[in-house]
């Protein structure tokens, strides 16, 4: 795969403007792709667009195939017939520049049941049909997710690990019979899915009209608590209760002197293999129905992972593990006639990594704000980038560029100053004038270093348990400067659509 000089932001949807406490895919989406391809770029990198689960993050989701129904814009729903203006009149005054996960969700739970309500009494026989057509065409997932969320909702929200040993294990006269007597909870589930997708591909649409190409994200391991480790424990680590054995992390690294102690189950690689690798080619088949590029992240886990006992309370001790390597992805090349993946080679990376990356042809990620702690020769430095890499200013994972510099020891700063022939006091777009001028083929900053917003506007924090993924962007920080601003140097350096 080649790919073309272009360049892009990193902006999750649930970051768009909106009086409904979470940025969706109603209006401000449109205005966003507006904005892109008018200022010359053509590339929207989003996060992972599950359901969330623990923590509200895009990375614990309780599918790996589902949509994440608080996406999906009220508006629309107002313009289907399946909302009345009635149904807005208790809306919460929500803040605008963040979201309060509590009350949002309960706020578009409310919208939605409101819209299942009207949909189950609908004879509009083209909404019934594009119903009935999506359900069947996502039947290897759907009702699986459906069922496992009905559960769930009727047992007070818990991990399927703690339901009772009938439903966790799937008995299948159990659960017959619970799809009988919730028919209507599982429909439920299955519309709310529906409209996301429906909503997501409308966008995806106006996105390709505009020359707009989506990079989505496929986290290497699921969540634990999710439909996918319920209905296939069989792919997991799990003992015979369902409980992990071993789970996912990262030892001690620049995020954390603790390591990351990331708690997925584990895949039992071995049983994979036995099926070509079939779940993960559906799983690959699904996302590639969603966007244009795919960032593999964590792809170092595909050579070796980290195994940590899953009774320890940090990911200090573990052992290193090799993952399924090129079988993997000979099975995905065998399937796909091109891999527009991206591979997050970021962490410890050993020459095993680099060997199944470079074998695939893949793009690896360099991120400026890590070019500072060594030498002109470090890799993260732009001069060094070769011309098949993603080159970031930072990730959604990093603070924001003006954030990191307030932090950064003297010496960094020394050494970005010197770099950039800079006095640092417009550091985020001195960052991202230096990568958009690199070789990288893909240059993209996150919005917040566009906006040269400071630590408060950072998307996570690895290792934080609670109070990630908040982030919001508002309308009154947009300006014809940074239109403008970002136009010049799509021209300047060749990026422009």
């Amino acid at each position: 795969m080649v790919l073309k000089r272009s360049s892009g932001i990193i902006l999750h949807p649930t970051s768009l403007p909106g009086p409904d406490g979470i940025g969706d895919l109603g209006p401000e989406a449109y205005r966003w792709i507006d904005f892109l391809s008018e200022s010359g770029c053509s590339l929207w990198q989003v996060l992972p667009l599950g359901p969330t689960g623990y923590g509200d993050s895009p990375y614990q989701c309780f599918s790996a195939f589902a949509g994440n129904p608080y996406l999906v814009s009220p508006v629309i729903l107002l313009d289907q017939n399946l909302l009345s203006s009635r149904d807005f009149v208790d809306r919460p005054i929500f803040r605008d520049n963040s979201v309060d996960f509590g009350p949002v969700i309960q706020w578009k739970i409310t919208l939605l049941d409101r819209a299942f309500t009207k949909f189950s009494k609908s004879k509009d026989k083209k909404l019934l049909e594009r119903f009935e057509s999506f359900c069947v065409n996502n039947s290897n997932w759907l009702s699986d997710f459906a069922v496992f969320m009905s559960i769930k909702e009727a047992l007070g929200g818990g991990a399927w690990g703690e339901w009772p040993q009938d439903l966790r294990n799937r008995e299948g006269e159990v659960v017959r019979r619970f799809a009988e007597e919730h028919a209507m909870e599982i429909l439920k589930h299955k519309f709310r899915q529906f409209l996301f997708y429906e909503q997501w591909e409308s966008v995806r649409s106006y996105a390709h009209k505009k020359n707009i190409q989506i990079i989505g994200d496929i986290p290497i391991f699921v969540a634990y608590d999710s439909a996918d480790a319920w209905s296939h424990p069989e792919l997991f680590f799990l003992d015979k209760k369902g409980k992990p054995t071993c789970v996912a992390g990262v030892p001690p690294d620049y995020f954390s002197p603790t390591g990351q102690l990331w708690g997925n189950p584990l895949y039992r690689w071995s049983v994979h293999k036995k099926t070509g690798y079939q779940w993960w080619l559906d799983r690959i088949k699904a996302v590639l129905n969603l966007v244009d590029f795919i960032r593999l992240d964590h792809f170092r886990g595909f050579a070796g992972y980290w195994e940590v006992p899953a009774d320890m309370p940090t990911a200090e001790i573990g052992r290193w593990v090799k993952g399924p390597g090129k079988d993997l992805f000979k099975a995905i090349e065998k399937e796909f006639s091109s891999l527009p993946l991206l591979a997050e080679d970021l962490g410890e990376i050993t020459p095993d990594v680099i060997e199944l990356r470079d074998s695939l042809g893949l793009p690896g990620m360099k991120i400026f704000q890590f070019g500072f702690a060594s030498t002109p020769e470090d890799p993260f430095l732009p001069h060094n980038y070769p011309q098949n890499c993603v080159a970031y200013t930072g990730t959604h994972d990093n603070d924001t560029a003006r954030g990191w510099y307030k932090s950064a020891t003297d010496k960094e700063k020394d050494l970005c100053r010197r770099y950039l022939a800079r006095s640092g006091d417009d550091i985020s777009w001195d960052m991202i004038r230096a990568i958009w001028s690199s070789t990288a083929a893909f240059a993209l900053a996150p919005l917040q270093d566009l906006l040269s917003l400071d630590t408060e506007a950072r998307m996570n924090f690895p290792g934080k348990p609670a109070g990630n993924w908040g982030w919001r962007y508002t309308n009154n920080q947009f300006n014809n400067d940074l239109f403008l601003r970002l136009q010049e140097i799509n021209f300047l350096y060749s990026r422009s659509s």
